[in-house]
């Protein structure tokens, strides 16, 4: 594991747009079909990443949270599962279940969409007002493992509030750390 932050996407970048299968329903999903009326949080985690066990039940319950504030949710694991099998789509698919994931959990196998981000690690937040420009991209909030901050989303929250309320996007961002995408072999 290589602790890695966020690469820092520039603020107003539109979202990239994307068409991945989720394991757990078998069906391709399109950027536009999870995109809310007022937003769209894009997560980019996996299975097997301490940083993502971490704050699980934060994603879900930041996710409930959201998906009821009109801002769409989606997760999406990018890591190379050739390599990684915790993170195959058959394993996504359990934990989607498991976990009872509120969010679409996308499988980017070929990893275009994460290169299109520009997502650097697990967990990568990018929260899209309702134009789809980036308006936060950086860090859920201080908890990680080993540390004592409250797991609570804070940071990711605020900017919600603040990006539904209309306020001009946080100063400054803090980065999200985790461990770095497991990206596949050149060929």
């Amino acid at each position: 594991m290589a602790l890695t932050p966020s690469t820092m996407l520039p603020l107003g970048t539109p979202a990239p747009d994307f068409a991945l299968p989720e394991p757990l329903s078998g069906e391709t999903v399109a950027r536009d079909a999870v995109r809310g009326s007022a937003g769209l949080l894009v997560m980019f985690i996996c299975n097997h990443c301490p940083y993502v066990k971490h704050i699980r039940d934060e994603l879900v319950r930041l996710g409930n949270d959201a998906l009821a504030r009109g801002v769409g949710v989606v997760a999406i694991s990018a890591n190379d599962a050739d390599h990684y099998p915790e993170d195959a789509p058959e394993r996504m698919a359990e934990e989607a279940r498991r976990y009872a994931y509120p969010f679409r959990y996308l499988h980017d196998a070929g990893q275009d969409v994460a290169h299109a981000y520009q997502a650097a690690c697990t967990p990568d937040f990018y929260l899209f007002d309702r134009e789809l420009k980036l308006y936060y991209r950086g860090r859920l909030d201080g908890a990680t493992p080993g540390n004592e901050a409250p797991n609570d989303g804070a940071d990711l929250r605020a900017a919600l509030s603040g990006m539904l309320a209309g306020a001009t996007p946080p100063e400054p961002q803090q980065p999200s750390m985790g461990c770095n995408i497991k990206w596949r072999p050149a060929a």
